[in-house]
């Protein structure tokens, strides 16, 4: 089986850096332009997966054409509840942002948002969907998402969340066989991977 990861493009609020995960934006004008004209060549047969999230429904319609695809919310980036939409320069003096970034950044959870340990409990179950399906699968997603996939599936290479979030518009090819899962950077045009 093959999944392969791939980060959305980037938003007005990837480019502002400001928090951006429950909020269903679309690809700014930059955003499209970096993704115009690239393709990736997909495992044959692939299904076609999305959190659903505008920014990742059109970076699937921008690099791989009009294709039937399947959404599953479980793969949403981090609801920030309250911070959705804000930078760190706007909040850094809010008591409540504060409390959040200190400590124990799994557990705490953002005012109205979700913990980083709720979040990766339902993309850890939005794997087991998916690796139970066994289907070669390309999945269009974000960021934070790709990072605690990762995380889980290669904890032997000791990488942090921000060592393994791709940047926008790049992810990994990652393919199951008997020896356990390996993976490659996935890049546009890539040359052919071996199906197993």
């Amino acid at each position: 089986m093959i999944l392969c990861l791939l980060r959305h493009g980037s938003t007005a609020d990837t480019e502002a850096h400001r928090y951006c995960g429950a909020s269903d934006l679309p690809l700014s004008p930059a955003g499209r332009a970096a993704l115009q004209g690239l393709r990736y060549t997909a495992p044959p047969g692939a299904r076609f997966l999305t959190s659903g999230m505008l920014r990742c429904t059109e970076t699937l319609d921008l690099l791989f054409g009009h294709v039937p695809y399947e959404t599953d919310p479980d793969l949403r980036e981090l609801n920030f509840g309250v911070f959705e939409g804000c930078t760190y320069d706007e909040l850094k003096a809010d008591p409540a942002y504060q409390r959040w970034i200190t400590g124990d950044n799994d557990a705490n959870i953002p005012p109205g948002g979700e913990s980083g340990n709720a979040m990766a409990t339902r993309v850890l179950t939005a794997l087991q969907r998916i690796l139970l399906d066994g289907r070669d699968t390309v999945a269009v997603v974000h960021g934070g998402t790709i990072a605690i996939l990762m995380q889980a599936l290669f904890p032997g290479e000791n990488r942090n969340r921000w060592q393994w979030q791709p940047r926008c518009g790049e992810g990994y090819w990652i393919t199951f066989s008997g020896t356990g899962p390996a993976w490659s950077p996935w890049a546009p045009d890539a040359a052919e991977h071996p199906t197993e």
